[in-house]
């Protein structure tokens, strides 16, 4: 192989490996970018089954008067019409 043929094969093979590894986008950079995408898209993932979840316990808010009766009751201490609602302290309940 003459002498300029080889230089050209080394610029050739230079090229190649600015190509993979250099410049800004080098293949580090998209073995990179590829891993946050895979990460992104967990996360993604994750809030789309939460954002379902959301969405069907709203709908039950919306229809199941049982459940809002339930919250009703156990986070603001609400009580039908002809029932007491006893509240005990916490000294009160060990005797002294």
């Amino acid at each position: 192989m003459s002498r300029s043929g080889l230089a050209a094969l080394g610029v050739v093979a230079l090229a190649v490996v600015f190509a993979l590894f250099g410049g800004e986008y080098g293949i580090f950079d998209w073995l990179e970018l590829r891993r946050e995408a895979r990460t992104e898209q967990g996360r993604i993932d994750r809030l789309t089954v939460e954002v379902d979840s959301l969405t069907r316990y709203l709908n039950q808010l919306k229809t199941d008067r049982r459940l809002l009766e339930q919250l009703a009751r156990e986070n603001f201490g609400m009580i039908r019409e002809g029932e007491f609602l006893y509240r005990l302290e916490p000294d009160s309940l060990d005797g002294r």
